[in-house]
Formats: C-alpha cells, structure tokens, sequence
C-alpha cells in the first residue's frame, strides 16, 4: 500500500466494532487503533471505508480490519494496541496522538500511520518531521498551533467580550503546549481566559453549566481526540 493513499483514509476514520470471519487468516489486515468513542462516528467510519474503497480496498474482499476503541478512557490504549500486535496486523492506523504513542510503544516491526493535530516532534512519535524514522509516518494538522486565530476570531465576533472559556482534557497529550498556545493567544488579544477540565461524558454534564456560571461570552473547544 502506498504511503499517501494509507494516510489519505487513515485522516476520516473512527473506530467501529467488526466480527471477522475466516478471511481474516488469509487477507491482510489493518489494526484501527482511536481513542474516541464510536458509538457516534457511525459517519465517520463511512468516510473511512469510502475512501478504502476508492483506492480499491474492500472490506471482507481485500483487506480486514481488526477495530479498536478505547471509548474516550486512554489509559485502555496501551493494553489495545498490545493486543492488535499480538494480532499479528499488518499494519496500524492511529487516529490522534493519544491513540499514536501507545502504537508506537508496543511494536517496533509493524508499520504505523498516525494522524494528529499536535507537533508530531513535540509530542515524540517521530523525531524529524521530513525524515520519520523506524516503522512510524503519518500526517498533522497542527491543529494545537491555531489557538491565536480561534481566539481571534472569537474577538471579532464578541468584540466586547472580555472573558472566554476554553475547554480541555486534562488528560490528553496534547494539554501541556495546548495550554501554553492558548494562554500566549488570550494576552496578545487581551481575552481573559477560564479554563475548564472534561476528560469523561460525566464531566461535560457539569461543564457547561460552569461557562454560564463564570459568565463566559463564548467557548473554545481544545484540540484533543475525546472532544
């Protein structure tokens, strides 16, 4: 498979359970490793598998797919792509940096194609962005990087706003210079800026209460797989 074509329908995939049959022995299969929860990326596993498709890759006739999710709980992720290479796949499609470090942690001989929205460098699944090393490529977004716009389009539609909520997940891996994008963006705008944490389903029944009670005039959504 070539490299672009892997990385052109790894972009718009989720995870999504799949019962393989007897072909799973003979045909190729490719491990899907997401940290999100599935249940409600049913059109985003369509986009997946239509993408497949235009490249000539057909489920069940081709290629299969062993599925896993760790529904919005990272810590499962190590555990799961344990598993997938005890699987023996062929190779590995991880959705997000929560999903790519775990893959990249339990093999070094199984190719790995990672999609991310952070600075693949800073968060250590390549070391070289023009020259990825070993069995791990992928593409970013740098989506983490884009703080200052978001904030400064939010500026331009609130123009009298003086405080911003930006919701993050305490736990995810890109918190740190996730973090430190925001709080650079929210001075140079002049936005203050209040923080609030969700890293389960639980946890956003209370957060949005909490933007109306700290009379946020509007919500910043952080770059992280869970969200």
């Amino acid at each position: 498979m070539r490299r672009r074509d892997f990385i052109g329908f790894a972009g718009g995939a989720a995870a999504w359970p799949f019962a393989a049959g007897a072909e799973k022995l003979t045909l190729p299969v490719i491990g899907f490793l997401n940290g999100a929860s599935y249940d409600k990326s049913a059109y985003l596993v369509s986009a997946f598998h239509q993408g497949l498709n235009e490249t000539g890759f057909v489920e069940a006739r081709n290629v299969a797919f062993e599925y896993r999710s760790a529904e919005g709980q990272y810590d499962r992720l190590p555990a799961l792509a344990a598993d997938l290479v005890r699987r023996q796949v062929n190779v590995i499609a991880a959705t997000g940096t929560p999903a790519g470090l775990p893959a990249k942690g339990a093999t070094t001989d199984i190719p790995i194609v990672f999609v991310t929205g952070s600075d693949p460098v800073q968060q250590g699944l390549v070391s070289n962005l023009s020259r990825p090393e070993a069995n791990i490529t992928g593409a970013t977004t740098l989506a983490v990087e884009l703080g200052q716009k978001r904030l400064e389009l939010l500026r331009e539609v609130f123009p009298l706003a003086s405080l911003i909520a930006a919701l993050v997940n305490p736990k995810g891996p890109n918190l740190v210079p996730l973090l430190s994008d925001l709080e650079t963006a929210a001075r140079i705008v002049r936005l203050q800026l209040r923080i609030l944490h969700a890293s389960t389903e639980q946890d956003l029944e209370t957060v949005f209460p909490q933007i109306v009670q700290v009379g946020a005039s509007a919500l910043i959504i952080g770059v992280d797989t869970f969200f």
